[in-house]
């Protein structure tokens, strides 16, 4: 198989790249430091299987395992990692496997012989049923080919139009595979759902008023994406004035 290696620390991947290469079954075809870069070298490299680490810094094995799994053809993620406690983390993530530093020989090569056994369909029925317990620091777009991680903290609303949704962000707009009442219950702590098509982020909200047609709107604070007034219906009125008076 064709193996990805991603740990924040050179020593730990250069000790997984050797036992790799001592079972002398499969290829390592790169590593990455970080997560983004992980995501990226899948998109390049189409590894059958992708030996993560958890604890990364910016965007953590957790969650790039999530990102991993919407792909079409996601790899196998087995994790690697020092600290037992994200067993739960990783099995709700559809890991293939979780291997305990230090790494042995014996654990890793089992692990890697459950990943060759699953078969690609197999694979992306895990992915699709997988869960991540924490909430996502980012959500992902697929530009020009490649992965784009678009950080939470940047994006002023979600909207809905059809099957597509369309994240708004401080960099501008990008499609993304999410469904807006996933994205409803995953980041209800930030964001509110102002009308069937649209969740907006409580923080970008300005005020809520009446327009010159006499509909309620949230106006947003000022951005770039041109698209500072959005209506609030009716069903959602109180909702929103409910959560805008918290803030």
């Amino acid at each position: 198989m064709r193996v990805l290696i991603v740990d924040d620390e050179a020593p730990a991947r250069e000790r997984l790249r050797q036992l790799v290469e001592d079972v002398g079954e499969h290829e390592v075809v790169g590593e990455a430091g970080n997560g983004k870069d992980a995501i990226d070298l899948v998109t390049q490299l189409n590894p059958d299987v992708v030996l993560l680490d958890i604890r990364m810094p910016g965007v953590d094995g957790i969650e790039t395992a999530y990102h991993l799994n919407a792909m079409e053809l996601p790899p196998a993620v087995v994790f690697t990692t020092a600290y037992d406690e994200y067993a739960i983390d990783a099995f709700d993530a559809r890991a293939i496997g979780y291997v305990l530093k230090p790494v042995r020989r014996e654990r890793l090569e089992r692990a890697l012989d459950h990943a060759a056994r699953i078969t690609g369909q197999t694979l992306k029925q895990l992915s699709e049923s997988g869960e991540i317990g924490s909430r996502r620091r980012h959500v992902c777009t697929r530009e020009h080919g490649q992965l784009r991680l678009i950080p939470i903290s940047e994006i002023r609303y979600f909207y809905a139009d059809q099957k597509y949704v369309t994240v708004h962000h401080t960099g501008g707009e990008s499609l993304i595979d999410d469904a807006l009442k996933g994205l409803e219950e995953e980041f209800a702590d930030e964001f509110v759902r102002i009308h069937r098509n649209a969740l907006v982020a409580l923080d970008q909200i300005e005020k809520l008023q009446r327009n010159n047609d006499g509909k309620s709107v949230v106006v947003l604070r000022d951005g770039d994406d041109g698209g500072n007034e959005l209506i609030v219906s009716r069903r959602h009125q109180a909702d929103v004035r409910r959560r805008l008076k918290g803030k």
